[in-house]
This record gives C-alpha cells, sequence and structure tokens, in this order.
C-alpha cells in the first residue's frame, strides 16, 4: 500500500494478535529472513569448504525457535540446540559471531576449540549446549532453581526434539522441575524426525505433549509454523513460570526439511513429504502472506527489512571470510576456570 500511513494501515487492518504491535511485527519478520538468510550463507561457506566441521539447517522450522525466544525478557535464559539459531539471534547472538565459529576463526567465541553454535553468552542469556540430546533439561533446571533461590523473577526456556522425550535425562531433568515448581518452560520440538528414525518408531505417544500429564505440569500443543501461534503459546508459558506456576511443556509441530545435517543425504525422508511441507507450509512463506493479507506491514517495509539482512550478511561475511584460524599453541591457553568468587552464586547478605 505504496503513499499510506502507519496510522491507515492500522485503522484499516485487523487487530494484531497475542498483543503485538506492527513495530514487532516487523522485528519477527526480521529475525525470521536473518535465520534463513544466515544459514544460506552458510551453506554457500561449507559447499566451498570454509566450514569446519558440520552444517546443522533449521530449514522449515524458523518459526518456531523465533517465535519462542521473542516471548522471553532480556534477563531470561534459553538453551538452544543445533537448529536454534534463530533462538540465539533473538537473543542477541552476531551473525559475526556465528560466522567465525562455524569457520573456527581465531576471534570466534570459542576461539575455534568448537564448531557451529556450540557456545553460549551468558550477558545475552543464553547457555552452549551439550550434544546429547535431552541433558540441557536438568542443566537449565538447576539454573531455574538458582533463579528462585536468589529471588529472582526469571524463566529459563529448554529446546529438546521429539527423540529427545525419550531419554532419561529428559525425565529426569523435567520431574525434578516439576517437582520444584521451577520457573522453566520445555519446548519440544516434533519435527517428525530423531535423526533417521521416524517419532512413531521411538515413542508409542501419539501427542508429545501428554507426557506433560505425567510429570504433572501444564501441556500446550501449538503449529510450529505460525509464528505468531508459537509466540502466544510461549508467552503463556513463560508468564505461567514467571508466575510461579511451574513448569510448562509446549510441543511445536513443525518439519526438518533438511536432513540431520548438510553431509546427510535424508533418503530415509519421503520426497513428497518434503516438498509439501516445502509447498504449503514453508514459515517464512506463510508470514509473508499473514502480513500482505492482513495489511499489517506495507510490501516496501517488508522489501526494505530484507534488504537490511542481505546488507548486514554482506558485510559479516566480508569480515569474517579471511579471519585467521586460531595458532596451535592458544590451545594451551584458559584451560582452567577462574578462580571461585568468595562468596556462593546463590549467596544473599
Amino acid at each position: 500500500m505504496p503513499g499510506h500511513t502507519a496510522a491507515e494501515i492500522t485503522s484499516t487492518a485487523p487487530p494484531i494478535p497475542a498483543g503485538l504491535r506492527r513495530e514487532q511485527l516487523l522485528e519477527l519478520y526480521y529475525y525470521l529472513h536473518l535465520t534463513r538468510s544466515l544459514e544460506e550463507r552458510l551453506t554457500n561457506l561449507y559447499r566451498q569448504g570454509k566450514v569446519i566441521g558440520g552444517l546443522f539447517r533449521s530449514l522449515g522450522q524458523e518459526a518456531d525457535s523465533v517465535g519462542s525466544a521473542y516471548a522471553l525478557r532480556r534477563e531470561d535464559f534459553l538453551s538452544p540446540l543445533i537448529r536454534n539459531l534463530g533462538s540465539m539471534l533473538v537473543k542477541g547472538a552476531e551473525p559475526v559471531a556465528i560466522l567465525r565459529q562455524y569457520m573456527a576463526k581465531a576471534g570466534s567465541p570459542t576461539r575455534g576449540r568448537e564448531l557451529n553454535i556450540h557456545f553460549g553468552d551468558l550477558e545475552k542469556g543464553y547457555v552452549g549446549q551439550i550434544s546429547h540430546l535431552g541433558d540441557m533439561v536438568p542443566v537449565m533446571a538447576g539454573i531455574a532453581l538458582s533463579f528462585r533461590m536468589r529471588h529472582e523473577a526469571r524463566v529459563c526456556l529448554v529446546y529438546v526434539g521429539d527423540g529427545a522425550t525419550s531419554t532419561g535425562t529428559f525425565h529426569e531433568g523435567i520431574n525434578f522441575a516439576a517437582v520444584q515448581r521451577l520457573p522453566m518452560v520445555v519446548v519440544v520440538e516434533n519435527n517428525g524426525w530423531a535423526y533417521s528414525t521416524p517419532t512413531t518408531q521411538q515413542t508409542a505417544v501419539r501427542r508429545l505433549v501428554d507426557k506433560a500429564k505425567g510429570y504433572g505440569v501444564v501441556g500446550e500443543r501449538a503449529d510450529g509454523n505460525d509464528v505468531l501461534a508459537v509466540y502466544e503459546v510461549t508467552r503463556r508459558a513463560v508468564e505461567h513460570a514467571r508466575g510461579g506456576g511451574g513448569v510448562t511443556l509446549i510441543e511445536l509441530l513443525t518439519y526438518r526439511r533438511k536432513g540431520h545435517a548438510e553431509h546427510d543425504a535424508q533418503g530415509y525422508q519421503p520426497k513428497d513429504e518434503i516438498a509439501r511441507w516445502a509447498d504449503t507450509n514453508d514459515p517464512l512463506d506463510r508470514f509473508e502472506r499473514q502480513l500482505e493479507e492482513t495489511g499489517w506491514v506495507r510490501a516496501a517495509e517488508r522489501a526494505a527489512v530484507r534488504a537490511r539482512v542481505a546488507a548486514e550478511l554482506d558485510a559479516a561475511v566480508a569480515a569474517t571470510e579471511n579471519d585467521p584460524l586460531p595458532e596451535g599453541d592458544s590451545a594451551l591457553s584458559d584451560v582452567l576456570a577462574q578462580p571461585p568468587r568468595a562468596e556462593p552464586l546463590w549467596y544473599r547478605a
């Protein structure tokens, strides 16, 4: 709608759900496109042999990461998985850091010691993940317990895949958090596959949200490819946790349109199934149509966001591609932790 003002658009468009404003819709649109475009740049670098190790795409799952992380406050913590790049970007991770990390540069967050997005930033509020799936649930339960012991109104959010809900650490972590009524949200990304194992072959439960009943916690289910639905269900869970209500288990229904990693030819996934999700249920396409049909955000504004993302990533790739790799002897530095604090973390005067 060229030439129309924001006020005119707002007055004629339907109400925006979940209490969001137009500016926030633009932010969600930005993070969705930043996530996908950054992964596309990483794919190009991977094919040039410039990415060290594996590349794990979130193609088709961007909305569940972005929408859920957007429901958190700055002071809250989350624990991402390998397909939650969008969550980290929402929490403040910079594309330059992501690129350096994937290329194992000396200036990367782990200075070349780790790969892909296995790193954390406690100032920004995301915790470095453990590869063993389900293991971050008890870790985040411990962090949530520390928040309560310090009387801080902060919430933890932890992601797991459908396969991780069948692991012992998932059970132990969510059971402890449930008993202690900790301020924690557990997001189960049900993308249909645990590596190459379909969900139907690793659990007899047809609705993963029903597992919440066994722990005595709130369970909710939402369309993981609808960024607004994801935001709304996560916001309710975060408010529930912050208000002392305890744990919520959220099942987000989505689909992994790439293999486990870029090197995985995904021959076990039916091609027609992949195509169907790409053609009819792509999260970026769906949000684009929604913004267009409702008139919440003009086409020119959306184009400006896409141009901004492209320019930022051009600059980030140019700034990092030729950065040096770490020197070998740097592996010996910073191996030991700093001396412990004089007071325990939970101490209060």
